[in-house]
């Protein structure tokens, strides 16, 4: 009877585990399946682009929302420049970047990079120009060179140290005795925040990218490694054209140009001190912050 009892014990685990396989596999087969939006053309031809950026009166709605996040956007960015985009949360900033990686397209209006729309550009083409920096810092298990590695993958140990001199990284991976060798564990759970951001900034920078995207990614340093980033992103990628998504407006301050959301439109552009004057909601933001910085002050 024992016997019978654990035959029939073990068949009934067996037919739960293929029930739960069928449904597991129903899900692979859907994702298997599912048909990308954005599709690259095949015979689009691999060619070099440059720094400029153009968005020709661009809206942008995410699938299945009610309403566009972004709403006639246009403006013109010289390669080399380097951009800063503020605004409120929710005004649309890193909807703005995705779509220069061409993660979405853009329901109406035009992205062009070097003059070409983005949907005539080879995939290839387009990831070895633009860089994306995220402000959640992902690295991978494994080392911190195969990290880097994943922004340019036959980039030498020269490359990975300037690399890592630009986003202030190299004082910390000097410490270990293996430095570029030293292990990234499960979820990068032996760095800290700042660690994290300042490797996912020198992946980004590895490959010399035309266009370098920083979404909010120095979000995690302190004021003084901030500027020494921006400091040696200005001197070492002069020829890269620089977008730095940010929340405080001092990260953006010495920004060729400045480009104001709110609400998911373009209500004014210009230099830091001609916002001052000309813009009323970038007067507002600006003010609110150095009253937040005279209150930390004065509770200090």
């Amino acid at each position: 009877i024992m016997q019978l009892l654990y035959a029939i014990m073990i068949g009934s685990f067996v037919m739960s585990i293929f029930a739960r396989g069928g449904v597991s596999l129903k899900r692979i087969k859907e994702v298997l399946e599912t048909q990308p939006d954005v599709v690259f053309k095949d015979d689009a031809p691999a060619e070099e682009l440059d720094g400029d950026v153009e968005f020709d009166n661009v809206t942008f709605a995410y699938p299945d929302a009610d309403k566009p996040i972004l709403k006639n956007i246009s403006f013109k960015v010289k390669s080399g420049e380097m951009v800063g985009i503020v605004g409120a949360t929710g005004s649309g900033k890193s909807s703005l970047a995705q779509l220069l990686p061409r993660l979405y397209d853009p329901t109406e209006g035009t992205v062009r990079i070097g003059g070409h729309d983005l949907r005539d550009v080879n995939e290839k083409s387009l990831r070895d120009t633009v860089s994306y920096v995220l402000q959640r810092a992902i690295l991978f298990s494994g080392t911190i060179a195969s990290n880097l590695r994943q922004g340019k993958a036959d980039a030498t140990n020269y490359e990975l140290e300037r690399a890592s001199q630009i986003a202030q990284a190299q004082e910390f991976i000097s410490r270990y005795k293996d430095t570029f060798d030293h292990e990234v564990e499960e979820r990068s759970s032996n760095f800290s925040g700042g660690q994290k951001q300042r490797l996912s900034i020198a992946r980004g920078v590895v490959g010399k990218p035309k266009i370098l995207i920083l979404d909010d990614s120095t979000s995690a340093l302190d004021a003084k490694s901030e500027k020494l980033v921006q400091e040696a992103l200005e001197k070492e990628l002069k020829d890269t054209t620089t977008f730095i998504i940010a929340e405080k407006i001092v990260s953006v301050m010495n920004a060729d140009k400045i480009i104001v959301l709110d609400n998911g439109r373009l209500v004014a552009q210009g230099t830091h001190q001609e916002l001052l004057k000309n813009s009323p909601i970038y007067q507002e933001i600006y003010a609110t912050q150095k009253a937040r910085e005279k209150a930390g002050d004065i509770i200090e």
